[in-house]
């Protein structure tokens, strides 16, 4: 199946890849995967973690295969079926699927928001939900699935002790991030670094809306100085965000930082395109902080 599907960049839409699993339907954005192939043998890893089913290395890639019906709790996966081959964080993994069935164009508006009563921050793996016709498509969360497995993989928080002792300081940034869990991590981790002027937003749209509010009543440079979006969030995705910032004439100066898992040499190319000025993939938080750092430096003297 092609997953080449190219979309234009900051148009708010994604394609989501369909696939089941013990007869539910999922999703997974397009932009993760690498490729899906056909079940094949692999190496058990000894010791591993249970919803690991081992290593297998085509092309020269060595691939972690995840048997993700385990860890939904729906059963062991049997040597059949599919693995969608993802790249994201810098990390290439194997995700054992019963089979695939199509993917479909979105807009980000029409993806539902799970409520606390269906997904937590905490312990929550749904991002969305997208109606097609009377089907329900659960979203899932891959980056926490395999942060779960191997918490090494996650936002490298520990990064921020190695800055050292900071000043404390009043810039003024923004932050859109879609899950609550890494939104407060985020925070937290610039609050750590002296960030202490952050307004935390849950999506795009919140983002931009708190922009042109600002820009409106002329206190735009006292509310935001620098932006730190996720690209995947409801409503509005980073992508859309940067671009309606870098298109307007009273907001094009603010720098605007990618922050996400998706962060590849493709998708940074989308970026620079639309006039992101740093891009840098989730567990790097502590680069995160070195570039806010120049951002606003540079930004203050010009």
């Amino acid at each position: 199946m092609d997953t080449k599907i190219l979309l234009e960049s900051g148009t708010n839409e994604l394609e989501v890849l369909e696939f089941k699993l013990g007869g539910s339907s999922y999703g997974i954005n397009v932009a993760k995967i690498r490729e899906i192939m056909e079940y094949r043998e692999i190496t058990p890893i000894p010791n591993a973690h249970p919803s690991i089913e081992g290593v297998f290395m085509p092309r020269d890639v060595l691939i972690t295969a995840i048997d993700l019906k385990d860890y939904l709790n729906k059963g062991r996966s049997g040597p059949e079926g599919l693995f969608i081959i993802t790249n994201f964080n810098k990390l290439n993994i194997a995700f054992h699927v019963d089979s695939v069935i199509g993917i479909h164009k979105v807009s980000w508006t029409n993806i539902i928001k799970p409520s606390t009563t269906i997904s937590t921050p905490e312990n929550g793996i749904c991002t969305g939900i997208v109606k097609l016709e009377n089907d329900l498509i659960i979203i899932l969360d891959f980056e926490k699935i395999v942060a779960d497995i191997d918490p090494e993989t996650g936002l490298k928080v520990t990064d921020i002790d190695a800055l050292g002792e900071r000043e404390r300081n009043d810039i003024p940034i923004l932050i859109a991030e879609d899950s609550a869990l890494l939104n407060k991590l985020i925070a937290d981790c610039l609050t750590k670094a002296g960030y202490q002027n952050l307004t935390r937003t849950e999506d795009g749209q919140q983002a931009w809306d708190l922009i042109r509010e600002y820009r409106d009543n002329g206190t735009l440079d006292q509310h935001v100085r620098c932006v730190i979006t996720d690209i995947e969030m409801p409503l509005m995705d980073g992508h859309r965000l940067t671009k309606l910032i870098k298109d307007c004439d009273e907001t094009k100066h603010i720098p605007v930082v990618i922050f996400s898992s998706l962060v590849n040499e493709e998708m940074k190319l989308k970026g620079l395109a639309l006039g992101a000025n740093a891009q840098l993939s989730k567990p790097e938080i502590g680069n995160l902080v070195r570039v806010i750092d120049g951002l606003v430096a540079q930004a203050s003297q010009s």
